[in-house]
This record gives C-alpha cells, structure tokens and sequence, in this order.
C-alpha cells in the first residue's frame, strides 16, 4: 500500500529550480496568460513544474513535470478572480488541487493531493521548443505517428534497428510518466550509430510527438501496437539508405516486436528484458509481491474474471492504476499473446537479453524465452536493470536510477547486440 500511494504521488510532484525572470516594467502583475516555471517545495526533495495557460472563452492549460516525463498534461477547473488563481490535475479518482494567488508577478500557494498539503511557487518564463532531430512518419486511422531516425556518420547503406519501446505511455528515448527521465533508448540509439548502426525509435501513442494519436481507452488493443510496428518496418524496408533490419523490443515491446518481425522484413529481433509469459502471470507475481493480502487477493479475483474475458467493474482505489475496468479491455487483449508460443514461431535468429538486477522481469523470464526457443542466444547482463543501467538488487535504489538519465547503459548490452548483428552477417562501419 505504502510503495502504491509513492509512486502515485510522485508522478504529481516532480521538479527543479528555475531562473528568475523579471517582469517588464509596467506588466499587469496578474497576468496569468502565458509561461509559467516553479517548484513544489517537498520536503528536502523540490520538485520542478512548468504550467502553460492560455485563454480563450475559457482559461485552458498544461503542465509538465520533465523528470517524470509528463508532457503537457492538460489542466481544468482554472479560475482566476483578480489576484487568485487555481486549476486541478484531473488524475484518475484523485483530487490534486493548486490554489495560489498573485504576489509581486508570482503565483505562490498551496499543492493539494488526497489530503497532503505543499507550498508551490511559479514565476514567468520562456518556453522552450523541442528539441528535433530527423523523422519519418507512417499514417493510421487516429493520425500520423512520428519516429525518429539515427544515421551513422557514414557513406552508403547502412543496418538498421526498429527499437520498440516498452509498456505504458513510453516515448522514443525509454520515458515515461510511470518511470521518469533515464533515456535509456536514446542512449542505446546513440551508441548503436557509434557502431555504424542506424536506428528508429518512435513514441508510443500518448506519448510524445504522438500524445495526439490516441485511441479511445475503452476501445484500445493490444494489436494497435503490432501494427504500428508493421507499418515501422514496411517504411524501413522501402527506404534505400538502409540494409538488413533488425529489431529491439523492449520489455512489451518485445511481444510486440516478436509478432511484428517476420523474414519478410527483418532478418534478426532482440528481446530486451521481455517476458516469457502472459501478462496476466506476470502482473499476478508483480502484485503478490508488493500487496497486502486482502488487495492481492483481490487482484486475483479480478484476474481471473478477466482471463474469462469479463471486465471487473469493483475495483479498489489502489488497484485502480493497474486493474481500472477501463484498462481491463486493452490488458484483455494483451493477455491473449503468450510470449513464449509467439517466440518459438519467430522465424529469424534471436537474442534474448535480461539483466540480473531486473526488478520488473525476472531472469527466470529469458530462460522461458529460451526453452521455448532453444536455438535462440541468451545474454545476461550482470547487475543490469530493467532501464538498462547497471544498479543495486535493493529495490529502493535500483529504482531510483529510473530518474537519472546521466547514468550510462550497462556494459555489455550494447556490445552483445552488435556481437549479435555481427555474426548474423551485418555489414556495418565501427
């Protein structure tokens, strides 16, 4: 209960400082239009916010908490009367409350969530655009979906890697609301160009530069994301300045990966810490770990209702973010896919790569993954995570290189890949 009621509160209140900017002489004071950046003042842990407000008929706005990676979440109930203000972060079943007045071209007041209480302070600033690199795109039925390409600084073809994130709103670099800022993709990307090999990694939808092309919880499933990975490697397939393809899928992006890959198109796929079973089992042996009995027997229930095909609609407050009856449909559908049977019907050469400090998937995982699939290379990576970083077996401090992005990749996963993609015969310039 306790672990549950941190991580929900943390993806609320993540931060650091900011400059101050001064306001032009003469300014209304109380203008709330515009760029906004501050902190909520945590105890010994400040945590840094960025809020963008704009008005229309009516107030709208957005904030965005960069180590958590949440990205212009939109903001309601904004009300500004003279020199006070308030909004709310409309999170699931929670009431998260900023009410804040006007004070010498500051917003300073109180940060409310389910009962605690923090100062939080914002002054004016200057946004900042994203940073781009090179994109290609692929059309779907809810828009365009954006990925961004990595070239090695070379003449000619080179090989390519479609990189696959993992469960969740995760973008193109690893990050997402549920883990924080550790670019652990993107440094995977960089390091495979350092070895000749090009890569595209692209946003899941809801995240990133495709936040926009969602689809409706309710009606989302599981074979979303295998076809956006098809339409990845038809686009890498037509595409000249590339040679033989492989792909990296990481933790769901593996199943993903597996059932996207096919000789047709890909001539080898790597299993970054993916699982060996539905995932049903595998939120079943999260869950009995981290829950008292009462809501791990719940959980239980509710598990198998699904497994049925049925939608649990009782579900307690802290099971909400893993077993909401609107989540159950799309986990439904995910669960149809074991892992193991898809990976034994793969018809290129694989690797499967786990770390032994992985908190999230079990190295007992990859032997599955193994057994299923004898012939396929197994690599494990002493004292490697799930986010791909070397890190303590303590539960506590493996977790919190998830929000360190300056922490490098472990040794040996990139040079196991390229190992990998050498012998399946990848031309490629060190």
């Amino acid at each position: 209960m306790k672990k549950l009621a941190y991580l929900i509160i943390v993806l609320v209140i993540i931060t650091g400082c900011t400059e101050k900017n001064e306001e032009a002489e003469g300014k209304d004071r109380t203008d709330l239009k515009g760029h906004w950046e501050g902190e909520i003042e945590i105890p010994n842990q400040p945590l840094s916010i960025l809020i963008d407000f704009q008005k229309g008929e009516e107030w709208t706005g957005s904030i965005t908490i960069p180590a958590q990676n949440v990205t212009d979440f939109s903001l309601t109930d904004i009300e500004k009367r003279e020199e006070k203000v308030s909004f709310k972060m409309p999170l699931p079943g929670q009431s998260v409350l900023f009410d804040g007045e006007f004070s010498d071209g500051k917003i300073s007041g109180t940060f409310t969530q389910n009962g605690q209480s923090f100062p939080f302070s914002l002054k004016k600033g200057e946004r900042k655009s994203e940073e781009d690199g090179e994109f290609l795109s692929i059309e779907t039925s809810t828009g365009k979906l954006f990925g961004e390409i990595l070239i090695p600084e070379k003449n000619g073809p080179s090989p390519v890697a479609l990189i696959i994130p993992g469960s969740g709103p995760t973008d193109r670099n690893g990050n997402s609301q549920g883990t924080g800022k550790n670019d652990s993709l993107k440094l995977l990307a960089e390091s495979l160009a350092e070895k000749g090999i090009a890569s595209l990694r692209y946003d899941k939808r809801g995240a990133g530069k495709n936040r926009e092309a969602v689809v409706n919880q309710k009606e989302m499933r599981f074979e979303v994301f295998v076809d956006d990975a098809k339409q990845w490697l038809e686009i890498l397939e037509e595409d000249d300045r590339f040679t033989d393809i492989a792909v990296i899928g990481h933790s769901q992006g593996s199943l993903v990966g597996m059932m996207a890959a096919g000789s047709e198109t890909t001539e080898a796929f790597i299993s970054l810490a993916g699982a060996g079973q539905t995932i049903d089992q595998v939120l079943e042996n999260q869950l009995q770990d981290r829950l008292p009995k009462d809501l791990f027997e719940e959980s239980q229930s509710i598990l198998e209702k699904m497994r049925n095909g049925e939608v649990a609609s009782d579900v307690s407050q802290p099971l909400q973010s893993v077993l909401a009856p609107d989540m159950q449909p799309f986990i439904i559908s995910w669960m149809a896919y074991d892992p193991s049977e898809q990976f034994a019907a793969l018809d290129v050469p694989s690797l499967i790569i786990n770390g032994t400090h992985d908190i999230q998937v079990a190295v007992e995982e990859a032997h599955r993954l193994e057994e299923a699939e004898p012939e396929a290379d197994l690599l494990l990576i002493d004292g490697m995570n799930h986010i791909l970083k070397e890190a303590p077996e303590d539960r506590e401090e493996n977790l919190a290189t998830y929000t360190n992005p300056d922490l490098p990749l472990a040794d040996g996963v990139v040079d196991g890949i390229v190992d990998f993609l050498d012998q399946q015969g990848f031309q490629h310039e060190r």
